[in-house]
């Protein structure tokens, strides 16, 4: 195994799932990136339970790699404070960073991952590039669609998922799953190729 392969399985990689604390919030639509971390740390068997830098956090591996699943307990606005901790306590690149988030202007059913890219409006995305000084970082957007007719778009985010969708968004979750795996093991454009897609629409 080459020195910079060896290096790259030694170093951990961080997966960062956007949301907000609190009963109140739990699945909403704006808490999707904490809902996909829950899936994650099921299929790989991590528990999310630790408290550091004021986030829940798991520890584990998948596909040689040392994981972290980390959900930040300091709100939406504020999520890029825990970002710069776990970099700089860890030592790592933004290239050793993923962030899984909400995003108003993809349809339901849609996930884009990218391996870079601005905030598109979405705060929490806005705190973490202004906080760590770099946009240069994986992130992985899942659909939530826009609101229907007048309804103010914080109003929206902040609704629960229906019980209607939740086979539709078990179909969604999967493929979050698959896309970080292939992601890890085979890299961000195979996974790319593989699952930037409307997931629904191909079921």
């Amino acid at each position: 195994m080459s020195s910079m392969k060896r290096k790259r399985f030694m170093e951990p990689f961080l997966i960062f799932g956007l949301g907000n604390p609190g009963r109140e919030y739990e699945r909403t639509r704006h808490n999707i990136g904490f809902i996909a971390l829950d899936k994650l740390s099921i299929e790989w068997k991590i528990d999310i339970s630790r408290y550091r830098y004021k986030s829940l956090v798991g520890e584990g591996k998948f596909a040689g790699n040392r994981i972290y699943l980390v959900k930040p307990q300091t709100y939406m606005n504020n999520s890029g404070n825990a970002v710069r901790s776990f970099l700089r306590f860890y030592k790592l690149e933004p290239s050793r960073l993923l962030v899984i988030h909400d995003d108003l202007d993809l349809p339901f059913g849609s996930i884009r991952l990218r391996e870079e890219g601005g905030s598109a409006g979405q705060r929490g995305m806005q705190s973490i590039i202004s906080k760590i000084g770099t946009y240069e970082f994986a992130r992985l957007r899942i659909g939530i669609g826009r609101p229907p007719g007048r309804m103010d778009p914080m109003d929206y985010v902040l609704k629960k998922i229906s019980h209607n969708s939740e086979t539709d968004l078990d179909l969604v979750l999967n493929t979050v799953v698959r896309s970080v795996e292939v992601m890890l093991k085979d890299g961000i454009e195979k996974a790319m190729t593989l699952y930037n897609h409307s997931v629904l629409q191909d079921e």
